[in-house]
């Protein structure tokens, strides 16, 4: 399966698209992923997270606001929400921006929430609901 600018794929194939994004872009140490609430970017990150052989319990950070996970294949990653929070000094507070800058990798969910905190290389994913079993997987051109 080659993954497109734009990939259209049912939830069965959620672990398959997960790999092949892996693959051509782990290179990208934060990945900022957009959509509506519902959408499914917990549930991606999870596959993603399957994907990278992390042992951890995958979960919505959507309280915790920053989960780590290890992972045997990409090391330490951090799983941020964004959804709760104020205002961008709460994320620096939080420690969001130190995750950031560091060396591990980066999932996000609500990033639009504070793009200014989002490096330049970063990898945009939009995720779109097409039906209760399709999605739709967009990689956007970075917003800085």
């Amino acid at each position: 399966m080659k993954l497109l600018k734009q990939t259209n794929y049912h939830l069965s194939e959620i672990k398959e698209v997960a790999e092949q994004l892996w693959r051509e872009y782990n290179s990208k140490k934060v990945w900022a992923f957009q959509a509506t609430m519902g959408s499914g970017k917990t549930t991606f990150i999870h596959s993603l997270c399957d994907v990278l052989k992390v042992r951890d319990t995958v979960s919505s950070p959507t309280f915790a606001i920053i989960n780590e996970y290890t992972s045997v294949v990409a090391g330490t990653i951090f799983h941020m929400d964004w959804y709760r929070m104020k205002d961008e000094e709460e994320a620096i507070q939080a420690g969001c921006e130190d995750c950031i800058e560091g060396d591990a990798y980066c999932f996000i969910e609500w990033p639009e929430k504070f793009p200014q905190l989002l490096p330049g290389n970063t990898l945009h994913i939009l995720l779109e609901t097409i039906n209760n079993s399709e999605r739709r997987l967009t990689i956007l051109p970075s917003l800085i």
